[in-house]
């Protein structure tokens, strides 16, 4: 077998601040092609001074939109990650999981929260 693929977030990123869900979406597409190839991929979260939720759903969490949670866990490794940071993402995670379980009714919910907006100009 070949050798894990390594995925520098502050290199892919060019920043210590992971806060856009543009940058996420760079990370996802590494991710993505990794998983899609069954190739065991080790994210680095070293030099990274902040995270967002948007960020970790795009780069992570989309990713349980398409692959089951066996593989996502058999082949995704996270590294140089801080505690509280481990913490946050397993929170956004448990978040997308649910989402992916009946999206369209989280969407209903959503859309009975926020309201009715369609009449709107």
């Amino acid at each position: 077998m070949s050798e894990d693929i390594r995925i520098s977030m502050f290199e892919v990123v060019g920043s210590p601040f992971c806060v856009a869900s543009d940058d996420g979406e760079k990370i996802h597409k590494h991710l993505d092609a990794a998983l899609r190839a069954n190739q065991e991929v080790v994210l680095s979260f070293h030099n990274v001074t902040a995270l967002t939720t948007p960020f970790l759903t795009a780069a992570i969490g989309e990713l349980y939109g398409t692959f089951s949670e066996e593989k996502i866990r058999s082949l995704l490794k996270v590294e140089d990650i801080a505690p509280e940071d481990l913490a946050f993402l397993e929170r956004v995670v448990s978040g997308v999981k649910l989402y992916f379980k009946d999206p369209q009714r989280f969407n209903q919910i959503f859309q009975e929260v926020l309201g009715d907006n369609d009449d709107e100009v």
